[in-house]
């Protein structure tokens, strides 16, 4: 099946886990995405088992992948499509505390090389860059991707952390 010539811009998406049986919770996500008519899944990393970073003591380690996307979506549509996904997935977002554990997290890490600085939405992600568990899986299916503010490939900022 060939990509519609509508879906013009390009995304790379984070995936990731840490509670329920991650595996199967991320792979439903990334067949959520191939079921959209708006949404074309181009390339998904594997799976990998990380710490958590951050949060509450104690928490499950999490399972955390990456995925490209051609997408007709603007970038707000787009992150707004992953949350009624987590929704679906079972993510309660009524605690507004950060990096507490979650059966499924899915983030707008890049689209094209737009920069958006918005209520609810930074594109690139603005942590994208100090995070391993986030670039190994990326570089994995996009490691010449540009990041658009510090024009570093994704592989050149993997160096960095690792």
């Amino acid at each position: 099946m060939g990509v519609n010539s509508e879906l013009a811009h390009r995304a790379c998406i984070a995936l990731g886990a840490n509670l329920g049986d991650r595996e199967s919770t991320l792979a439903r996500a990334v067949e959520m995405l191939r079921k959209r008519t708006n949404v074309h899944v181009l390339a998904v990393s594997s799976f990998i088992d990380t710490a958590p970073v951050g949060g509450p003591a104690g928490q499950p380690r999490y399972l955390n992948g990456a995925a490209v996307l051609a997408t007709s979506l603007t970038p707000r549509e787009l992150l707004n499509v992953l949350l009624e996904m987590e929704c679906e997935l079972g993510r309660d977002r009524s605690s507004h505390e950060r990096n507490m554990p979650r059966v499924v997290d899915l983030d707008v890490l890049l689209y094209d090389d737009v920069i958006v600085n918005e209520t609810g939405l930074e594109l690139p992600h603005p942590r994208l860059y100090e995070r391993l568990f986030v670039l190994e899986p990326l570089c994995e299916i996009a490691s010449e991707w540009v990041h658009p503010i510090l024009k570093k490939r994704m592989d050149e900022l993997l160096d960095g952390v690792r």
